[in-house]
């Protein structure tokens, strides 16, 4: 499938009191990665507005294997797994230096037609035929 990956290293901000990556921080992540992925696709944001389609998130999940630390560098890799029905993504987060995985994510999007906000049950053929181009 297709992959795009991002690189983030750990502000003072991200921080919590513990001195690791607060947890509500990486969903930012995972966004940032997911937009490169989109760009890579060519239907981002913008796109997918144009096309008619808004794309909300319905579900998102964790699995936080090991902190992320103060100046850590780290790789974040989205890999698009679904777009026929749902446009599914697979996150790794891993230490750029090591290639230690760090956290396990996915998120699920699906399409609802802007104009009558009507849940869409296949994916819109502005991304299939996109994805479908980029494939072997």
């Amino acid at each position: 499938m297709i992959t795009a990956e991002i690189t983030v290293t750990a502000q003072f901000y991200d921080l919590d009191p513990m001195q690791v990556v607060w947890h509500g921080n990486y969903p930012r992540f995972l966004e940032e990665a997911r937009c490169a992925l989109l760009n890579l696709i060519g239907y981002n944001y913008v796109e997918m507005e144009q096309s008619g389609y808004l794309w909300p998130i319905v579900d998102m999940r964790l699995k936080y294997v090991r902190p992320i630390r103060f100046a850590q560098t780290v790789t974040v890799e989205a890999k698009l797994v679904e777009y026929e029905n749902r446009l599914r993504v697979d996150y790794r987060i891993r230490d750029q230096a090591t290639g230690e995985v760090l956290t396990k994510a996915s998120t699920i999007q699906l399409a609802v037609a802007a104009k009558t906000q009507e849940l869409c049950i296949e994916c819109p053929a502005a991304l299939v035929d996109r994805v479908k181009r980029l494939l072997p």
